[in-house]
């Protein structure tokens, strides 16, 4: 267990190193088309209810957490999350990190922390998780991840309750053969989603 551990650990250090200079030509990019601060963070729910500083690239204007009032009427997501597709609140280059995922990158250093894992239910922010229902909070068993079964299964087709119904299982089922074809599946997914977003900025 403690091999596996390292392993682990080896294994996030060299996907920070690999995705280093990507990451600083977001940064770069993110500071010429609409200044600083280059990243965003913000408290989510951890393992065991406990919060945690989530890290992201910004990809929406600085006053993103106060317009959000003024647009929950545009709510596409089911319960108590709140997403638009195509949000007014993006920078120029906003839609294509949140959209392709890019912007989750420096959650790397989240998971190098001990807060997040590779694979996992994705962290709410403490205000929607206070919405929860109990059985859902049951998701909250394993640390969260940065690539999970929601996301890779089609995120934007499910029901909220489906959604929670698969992380409380994979809290409960969670093993390391599962997780290995997850990642996979992620990468052929993550793939998909940046021809996809060039694609549409091409044509």
């Amino acid at each position: 267990m403690v091999i596996m551990k390292i392993l682990y650990i080896f294994f996030v250090a060299g996907l920070l190193i690999f995705s280093l200079p990507l990451q600083i030509t977001i940064a770069i990019l993110i500071f010429l088309t609409s200044g600083r601060p280059v990243f965003y963070k913000q408290k989510r729910v951890g393992q065991n209810n406990i919060p945690f500083v989530l890290y992201k690239f910004r990809t929406m204007v600085r006053n993103a957490d106060q317009m959000k009032k003024t647009l929950t009427k545009q709510n596409e997501a089911y319960g108590p999350v709140f997403k638009i597709r195509s949000d007014p609140r993006f920078t120029p280059i906003g839609s294509f990190l949140s959209h392709t995922g890019l912007d989750e990158l420096p959650q790397i250093l989240n998971i190098l922390k001990g807060n997040m894992a590779i694979i996992g239910p994705r962290p709410l922010p403490i205000e929607e998780v206070k919405k929860l229902k109990s059985w859902q909070k049951d998701r909250h068993a394993v640390k969260p991840g940065i690539i999970s079964q929601w996301i890779v299964n089609g995120y934007h087709t499910q029901s909220f309750d489906d959604w929670m119904k698969s992380d409380v299982e994979y809290a409960k089922t969670k093993n390391v053969r599962a997780d290995l074809l997850l990642f996979l599946k992620a990468g052929a997914f993550f793939v998909s989603l940046i021809y996809k977003e060039m694609a549409s900025f091409l044509f």
